[in-house]
């Protein structure tokens, strides 16, 4: 029977306790909100939501085809030369997605004859661009820029090494000057993936390569999403001009993709242009994230210290971690939950965003459901 492996596979799944169900959610609701990506609170903020209306009104429900084609309106490069200019780089791209950034920032920059050097810890929009990258791949140990260099030392020629800046399953930071570092003692270029730390990490959210004095850099290429503390999406590529022209010209998802929907882009820049009136949100989601670590491990839970807005609280299994998400959600709390694959360890984990908008009265109630619900 055609693609009767598909009942083995669910199967499988079901018997490790790995069944993902799609659940649809409401426009208002009463749960508090610790699963999303909005750390700054944008999404729902007036001017950003207007940002889209007005884009959409004036642009049009769609791009109507690929940048290099219809897709790239005025709009697009207003977003492109302001984010440029926030992230302190020299140029920018915008793409429809953060996933289509990644696998083009990784593919372009990993050619034929070129080592590609991966973080285990990879987000895996990064890990596909790595498989779908014409170069040679090696995998190296989390957060390891000796294990970069050692691996950079076998090769001659082309090289990248690819990296979160802040690892998306615990929220830990990369050590961005180190592989920053070990990358130039080969004359290799580095590709950091910074959805995490825009608009968190850096001097008024300015992101992690930011933080870390890279902002600019000749051999760094930053790609980062909208889609989480800009409250919109889509994803964007910084870099050289050289580099950004180079993937207008060999970018697959960027060539044969229709452009970013007018209406994210106006959102996105809305946000931006929020951000940089009120840098404060960046730091007060970072302290929002100190206080739940702090309450959390108070309370006898086995959390990771944040970097970043990411707090991740371990399960023992993933059964237990799909219940223990499940029972939150009665008691009025939604949180992420993180199981195999999407882990890189294999520990399950509830997973909760910190939000610059969240107060102390909501702080001390999600801590307590989590406490009163754990496993």
């Amino acid at each position: 029977m055609a693609f009767g492996w598909i009942d083995e596979q669910a199967e499988a799944r079901r018997r490790a306790g790995l069944v993902r169900t799609l659940r649809p959610r409401p426009a208002e609701s009463a749960l508090l909100d610790l699963a999303s990506n909005d750390y700054l609170g944008l999404a729902h903020h007036p001017e950003v939501t207007e940002g889209a209306v007005r884009a959409a009104r004036t642009w049009g429900g769609g791009s109507t085809g690929s940048r290099l084609v219809t897709g790239t309106t005025e709009l697009h490069t207003e977003l492109e030369r302001e984010l440029a200019a926030f992230c302190g780089f020299e140029a920018a791209l915008v793409f429809s997605s953060g996933y289509a950034a990644n696998l083009a920032a990784v593919t372009t920059l990993g050619p034929h004859g070129s080592l590609i050097v991966s973080d285990a810890g990879n987000h895996a929009s990064l890990i596909d661009g790595c498989r779908l990258a014409r170069g040679e791949r090696q995998v190296v140990g989390h957060a390891d820029p000796e294990a970069v260099r050692k691996a950079l030392a076998t090769h001659q020629g082309p090289a990248i090494a690819v990296s979160d800046t802040v690892f998306s399953v615990d929220g830990d930071r990369a050590p961005l000057a180190g592989l920053a570092e070990a990358c130039r003692e080969h004359g290799a270029g580095l590709v950091v993936d910074d959805a995490h730390g825009l608009g968190v990490l850096g001097d008024g959210g300015r992101g992690a390569p930011y933080a870390a004095g890279l902002s600019g850099a000749e051999d760094v290429v930053v790609t980062a999403t909208l889609s989480k503390s800009l409250g919109s999406q889509g994803g964007v590529v910084l870099g050289p001009a050289r580099v950004i022209d180079h993937l207008v010209n060999a970018a697959r998802t960027f060539i044969f993709d229709t452009g970013l929907a007018p209406a994210a882009a106006g959102a996105a820049l809305a946000a931006l242009r929020l951000l940089v009136r009120e840098p404060e949100r960046a730091a007060r989601a970072r302290a929002v994230a100190a206080d739940l670590h702090a309450r959390l491990t108070a309370a006898g839970l086995e959390a990771v210290r944040p970097d970043a807005a990411v707090v991740s609280v371990r399960a023992p299994s993933p059964e237990q971690a799909v219940r223990w998400a499940a029972d939150c959600r009665t008691a009025g709390l939604a949180v992420g939950c993180f199981r195999p694959p999407s882990v890189p360890d294999g520990i399950s984990r509830l997973r909760l965003t910190a939000r610059a908008d969240l107060s102390g009265a909501e702080i001390e109630r999600a801590v307590r459901v989590i406490g009163e619900t754990r496993p």
